[in-house]
């Protein structure tokens, strides 16, 4: 989904391992990162950020992505309009959907076993895919694709990790002229 010889911004890089592995992948890639809590040994060039305000001017990088990011976050309107902020055309997101209790339980107990021993934050923040869809509206996005069959895990884990609990989506910026909601 990332278009080649483009500059990506990975906000929430953690130890940089995606966006390198993205770099790899994705011809001409130009890769930097923004965490909440840098580690020292980065794979990326990376920078600290408050969880909201990204340190980068307006449209610095062609696009954003945010790898399982915003369900850890206490405001994900506020960091995605800051992504969209330093992006020019695009974001991704791969993130989970909750659909219901059982959805939420299994994801608390992925996020916990997961980020726990990190320090990560973890308010379980997941959200409906009606609820992305507003937060895409709010933030003056539009899904372009989404993918919600992501091979993750291996069987049996896959039966009760995978179940359609994962997406990855593209969202482009709205026009300038454009009304957001």
């Amino acid at each position: 989904m990332l278009p080649p010889a483009s500059s990506l911004l990975d906000v929430g890089c953690g130890d940089g391992t995606v966006a390198r592995l993205l770099s790899a992948e994705v011809p001409g890639l130009s890769v930097s990162g923004a965490e909440y809590s840098p580690r020292p040994n980065c794979a990326i060039p990376c920078l600290a950020f408050d969880g909201v305000h990204l340190p980068y001017q307006n449209q610095s990088f062609d696009g954003c992505v945010l790898v399982d990011v915003l369900h850890h976050t206490q405001h994900p309107l506020a960091t995605l309009l800051d992504a969209v902020r330093v992006s020019r055309d695009f974001i991704l997101i791969k993130d989970h959907v909750a659909e219901s209790a059982l959805d939420r339980w299994i994801l608390r107990v992925m996020d916990w076993i997961g980020n726990r021993p990190h320090g990560v934050t973890l308010p379980y923040a997941y959200l409906s895919t009606k609820q992305w869809q507003e937060l895409y509206r709010g933030a003056g996005l539009v899904e372009v694709r989404t993918e919600r069959t992501i091979p993750l895990y291996p069987p049996p884990f896959s039966f009760v990790f995978g179940r359609k609990l994962h997406f990855i989506t593209l969202l482009r910026k709205q026009a300038e002229t454009g009304e957001r909601g």
